[in-house]
């Protein structure tokens, strides 16, 4: 895949900065004339779906810094006085707000692609772990920010989220007070968040570069698996891939215009629209939905394991889910990539998507609820089973049983029709 264009200067100028600073030979050779696998379809636009996400997040969150208070008497009506009095505020405001949502839409479906099509397998190892790095580098920005409106749930879920990090022996209690400024959430832990929340946008980005630069190495993946065998099974990124991920890019903005423009608060929680009151509990503390999943996880551990409280329990399992991920490539031993040749894999990879919304589904339920005629506790157990079980027991297990289909010889066999001849 690493194939060099044929760029030449055009001018004295081009050509004097070529030889010091080589910009546009970097930029044709590795963005416009790069050799792209000529089957890619449209599970593979969320890359260039993101990175516009992260620009918009970037800019629209910039100007909000520069009207927000980060004090907890006044970033309340800080941000109220954005939406109403300021020029465009409220566009803003909601596009910063909406676009935290549909980064994590994107992020999530670009997880799941590679986990179906087996993005992380060798050589793309270092791919997928900068890829789980950034995942974690968002969640944490997303929760920061999720706090600076100070309202009713940003506090409780500060309260709520940081005193997991309590229960790590040792070092818990010392970590925690670090983090908060103090014994309890209040206007150093808001401080501490409005900085973090700032700086960690651009460390983001500087990862998205080593992403990309990893992608670049080996060369992309695509929905066969099959490695590149010639010119023939690819075409340069510009213009056939640019201008399916433009038109991808397009068709995601619609909804996440109509959200902005039509629907700005309908994703917030309604309680996060009262001021921040630690005397008042609310009588369901949820964190945002991109969060849910996870949150159900660290609930449904509430028993002790051996010597293992279950407060301790629950953080081990929440950071488990993730850490895990960072895995998945020595995990799952199938020398076959794709999961469209594997026809065991897809019906567990089936169950493991929809138990992967169950557990979103039941981090939003109150705890005493019922799901199916089951209540809510004993349904978050068996869907945190079963995460675990896909990935410490099924996919290393799976291939001893299974019998995958034939691969086609080369991509290009594959766009012809001809892999099932």
């Amino acid at each position: 895949m690493s194939e060099h264009s044929t760029y030449t200067p055009g001018n004295p100028f081009s050509k004097w900065l070529d030889d010091r600073l080589p910009i546009i030979r970097f930029s044709k050779e590795h963005l416009l004339d790069y050799p792209t696998p000529k089957n890619l379809n449209y599970w593979w636009t969320f890359g260039a779906i993101l990175v516009v996400m992260l620009v918009i997040q970037i800019v629209t969150g910039i100007i909000l810094a520069m009207h927000y208070t980060p004090n907890i008497a006044m970033a309340f009506d800080s941000v109220e006085l954005l939406r109403r009095d300021v020029n465009s505020g409220r566009v803003l405001q909601a596009a910063h707000a909406v676009g935290a949502s549909m980064f994590f839409v994107a992020v999530y479906i670009h997880i799941f692609r590679g986990l179906f099509f087996g993005s992380y397998k060798s050589p793309r190892e270092v791919l997928w772990i900068l890829g789980v790095l950034l995942f974690v580098l968002m969640i944490t920005t997303a929760f920061m920010g999720y706090v600076l409106p100070w309202g009713q749930m940003s506090f409780w879920a500060a309260t709520v989220i940081t005193n997991i990090i309590g229960a790590v022996p040792f070092v818990g209690e010392s970590v925690l007070q670090l983090l908060r400024g103090g014994f309890a959430v209040g206007n150093p832990t808001l401080n501490r968040f409005f900085s973090l929340h700032y700086l960690l946008p651009f460390i983001i980005a500087a990862v998205v570069v080593l992403h990309i630069w990893a992608l670049h190495v080996p060369g992309n993946n695509n929905p066969t698996g099959v490695d590149v065998k010639s010119t023939r099974d690819t075409v340069p990124f510009h213009p056939y891939i640019t201008m399916k991920d433009l038109y991808a890019v397009v068709l995601f903005m619609i909804p996440f215009a109509w959200f902005v423009f039509f629907a700005p608060d309908i994703l917030g929680h309604p309680d996060n629209y009262i001021m921040a009151n630690s005397q008042v509990t609310p009588a369901h503390i949820v964190p945002e939905w991109y969060f849910l999943p996870f949150y159900a996880i660290l609930r449904a551990v509430d028993f002790n394991i051996l010597f293992i409280d279950s407060k301790l329990g629950g953080v081990i399992f929440f950071a488990g889910a993730i850490v895990v991920l960072f895995f998945v490539p020595w995990l799952d031993r199938s020398p076959v990539r794709s999961g469209l040749f594997r026809p065991l894999f897809k019906w567990f990879y089936a169950l493991f998507v929809i138990n992967f919304i169950g557990l979103a589904y039941l981090g939003a339920a109150p705890a005493d609820g019922r799901v199916l005629g089951i209540d809510v506790p004993t349904f978050s157990k068996i869907c945190t089973a079963y995460y675990f079980i896909y990935f410490l027991v099924i996919l290393p297990i799976l291939p001893r049983f299974e019998t995958t289909r034939p691969l086609p010889a080369s991509i290009s066999e594959n766009v012809l029709g001809k892999a099932h001849a």
